[in-house]
Parts: C-alpha cells; structure tokens; sequence
C-alpha cells in the first residue's frame, strides 16, 4: 500500500461559521460540497492543488438524526467543546489504492462522488485526529472539479505524545508527502496553507 494526502478536515459547529472562518484568514472563497445521508452533515470544499482539497464539515441542522455515530467525532462531548471556541483542523485522509476490508470500510456518496473510507463505528479520530483515515475514489476525486484558487499545502505537522507510533503507522502505509511528525503533551494538528495572499497557519 501507498499513501499520499488526499484533504484536510475542518469542522466547524456550522458551515456558516465554518466559511466565515476560513474565508476570514484565506481571503479566498470555498465551493459548495453537498450533503452526507448516512451521517447527517454537509461540507464546503477548496482546492489545494490538482491532487488535494480541504473541506469544512458541520452538522446538518435539517438532516434526521443518523442511525449512527457521526465520523469525526462530531457527536462527541470533546469535539462539541473544542468546537464552540471556533472551528478547527481536526483531522487529515490519506488516498490509497484499495482500503483494506473490514468493518471500518465503508462505501460512501454524495452527489456524483463515490468513494470508500475508514470510520470506526463510534465515529471516533483514529490516533485523535494524527492518524490519517483511509480512501479510495472510485469517481473522480474533487480537486479535478474544484477551480483553483492559488492555495496550496506547503506543510502539515503532526503532534503526539506517542511520535514514534505515528511515525510507524505512517510508514507502514507507505505515506509520502511532507508530513512532519513531533512529540507533543496532546494530539495536534497544524497546517501552513501558501496563498495569493501570503501564508496562512490552521
């Protein structure tokens, strides 16, 4: 298996809030995303690159009540809170070639887009948050769709206080990308995005 970084996930306790957010720091505008059905959420995107994107997810307020626990651990006490202070880089997804069978595998869509991706069945953050989730596209991946917008990745650094794990569970992925890897008291993500407008640290 090999790996590379398919998007960021920003979550944020509503979309609107969400854009105003990212939008307020990148000076440039997010795409329209669409619904998620199996977890009641929607997103907005934004391209970084041909063969990268970002996304802001959010509870859908008119959506029903999802049957099961919603990925990112948007239903939980610690992400609730963590997110009333405002929106937040929560997690990274690493593009495979297949995503290896099991329980976690789950085939997902929305809209024209069809794909499979890791999420345990309580919804939680793999390694909270530093260990990428899995997918696979079996559509076309949205940064071909996405207008660019001069926003790129230029560096995603990852803190755990277990960083020689992370380091493992990177490797054994096969990952490649300029991930940096840190001892850290707590699990943290950062991202420094280059944009039209100079660099911009989430």
């Amino acid at each position: 298996m090999s790996a590379r970084l398919d998007h960021l996930v920003v979550a944020a306790r509503s979309l609107a809030e969400g854009r105003d957010w990212l939008e307020g720091r990148l000076r440039v505008p997010l795409q329209p995303g669409g619904e998620h059905e199996l977890f009641g959420t929607h997103n907005l995107l934004l391209s970084l690159g041909p063969d990268a994107y970002l996304e802001v997810i959010a509870v859908d307020p008119d959506a029903p009540l999802p049957a099961r626990a919603r990925w990112f651990a948007l239903d939980t006490p610690g992400m609730q809170e963590r997110l009333s202070y405002g929106p937040a880089l929560v997690h990274w997804v690493a593009q495979v070639p297949q995503v290896p069978a099991g329980p976690d595998a789950l085939p997902l869509s929305r809209g024209e887009n069809r794909w499979v991706l890791t999420v345990p069945p309580d919804g939680s953050l793999p390694g909270g948050g530093v260990v990428p989730s899995l997918i696979h596209w079996l559509t076309t991946p949205p940064p071909t769709r996405l207008p660019d917008v001069g926003v790129r990745l230029s560096g995603l650094r990852l803190g755990s206080p277990e960083p020689d794990g992370l380091r493992a569970a990177l490797d054994a992925l096969r990952f490649h990308g300029e991930v940096e890897v840190v001892e850290a008291p707590q699990v943290e993500l950062h991202a420094t995005l280059d944009t039209p407008h100079g660099p911009v640290e989430l």
